[in-house]
């Protein structure tokens, strides 16, 4: 019991130092915009570069994950995704070097991630699974706001080329960690599995599971890119004159989503992880359906809400990626759990975009249920999930 807490302690901490890389560029996005003189679709690519090295690189990763050691596959990731945005921080000077190493970063970003899944799941079982990989998810909840706050404070209080280093230098410590301080599990099959089953493709449980993940990154990476701006917007703050308030809000509220996946993974081994998910989505979409009429409250009503949003939006996560790892063979969780991330992560490329178009066109009150309707979508896949147990197991119940 004392090394299955480490082993996940230990790994929970290497994501969290790992993924105050992904967020630091959009928290000084405006000091480098200015230096650099980039156009918005410039400094656009720039963020984009870093995803698209992260999905081109997620397969392979969960695949190197079941195939070797997952601690290897974390410590060759962390270190790759911190040095090239050290490097950022050093030497870059505009758009194409400033492309370059934050796709490099990315690309490596993929080897943390999902093999960490990999790595906990081996170590626990399913009765407890849920509420170690919601710890563990939560550290990413954790680091990406935090990785905003820092990031923000250092950069308005120095530079922001003293931000991005800061928030990179912990990920170069993570190899010895991840090395010195785990093993692999004592059961885990020496070489792992041989590759990807295309049965499970035929699975309707992991679809419709990889269907609930793909729709809970709708709303949660559209709430995200936008909540600032809208924010920035609101009367309220904008009273303030300040420019740090609104990014502290938004970099708690993200901070705050390591308490939805704490809360939704210990409810799920309680209640089961369908009832969490429905539970969790039916809450995340009742405040984003009406969010966008918001604006006009006052200080001490509106960052209430919008931390409570940061929690609920995020209850339903762990008990996905748990579900993943209970519905296909255990010799091929990285890659099911890869290939949900692969699904996932391609809507957060398209939410933010169909969030600017209603927004251009009819205004937040508008805006904000188009993350509500990626839930409802959540909704249906978790309720046909449902069906197909039922169907396929003979055991009657609700959700």
């Amino acid at each position: 019991m004392r090394e299955r807490r480490r082993v996940l302690v230990v790994t929970a901490a290497s994501l969290f130092f790992s993924v105050l890389v992904w967020f630091n560029y959009s928290a000084v996005l405006p000091s480098v915009v200015d230096e650099w003189g980039l156009s918005g679709t410039e400094a656009g690519i720039i963020f984009g570069a870093f995803q698209a090295g992260y999905l081109v690189a997620i397969v392979p990763a969960g695949w190197l994950a079941d195939r070797y050691s997952p601690r290897w596959v974390i410590a060759v990731g962390a270190a790759g995704a911190g040095g090239p945005s050290l490097l950022f921080a050093g030497v870059a000077d505009g758009f194409v070097a400033g492309t370059g190493l934050r796709f490099c970063s990315g690309l490596f970003m993929a080897g943390v991630y999902v093999p960490g899944m990999r790595f906990v799941t081996d170590w626990f079982p399913e009765s407890a699974r849920g509420r170690a990989l919601g710890l563990y998810i939560g550290a990413f909840s954790l680091g990406s706001g935090l990785s905003f706050v820092f990031s923000t404070a250092i950069a308005d209080a120095v530079s922001w080329r003293l931000a991005i280093a800061s928030t990179s230098a912990g990920a170069l410590f993570v190899p010895p960690f991840m090395l010195g301080l785990t093993r692999d599990h004592p059961d885990r099959a020496e070489g792992g599995g041989a590759g990807f089953d295309r049965s499970v493709l035929g699975n309707r449980e992991y679809l419709l599971t990889v269907s609930v993940y793909a729709w809970h990154n709708w709303e949660l990476f559209g709430a995200r890119n936008w909540l600032l701006a809208f924010l920035v917007a609101a009367p309220a703050f904008a009273a303030t004159g300040s420019a740090l308030l609104p990014g502290f809000v938004v970099g708690s509220m993200i901070a705050l989503g390591s308490v939805g996946n704490l809360t939704g993974g210990w409810l799920s081994d309680r209640i089961g992880r369908p009832r969490t998910i429905a539970i969790g989505l039916t809450a995340s979409a009742s405040l984003s359906l009406v969010f966008g009429l918001l604006g006009d409250l006052p200080i001490v009503a509106l960052v209430p809400i919008v931390l409570a949003y940061g929690v609920v939006i995020t209850m339903d996560s762990a008990p996905t990626s748990t579900m993943v790892t209970e519905v296909v063979d255990d010799a091929h969780v990285g890659t099911a759990l890869s290939v949900q991330s692969l699904v996932g992560f391609t809507t957060t490329v398209i939410s933010p975009v169909v969030f600017g178009l209603v927004l251009d066109r009819s205004g937040y009150s508008l805006a904000f249920p188009t993350l509500a309707v990626g839930a409802l979508l959540g909704l249906l896949s978790i309720g046909g999930l449902a069906v197909v147990r039922r169907r396929t197991i003979g055991v009657t119940g609700t959700l």
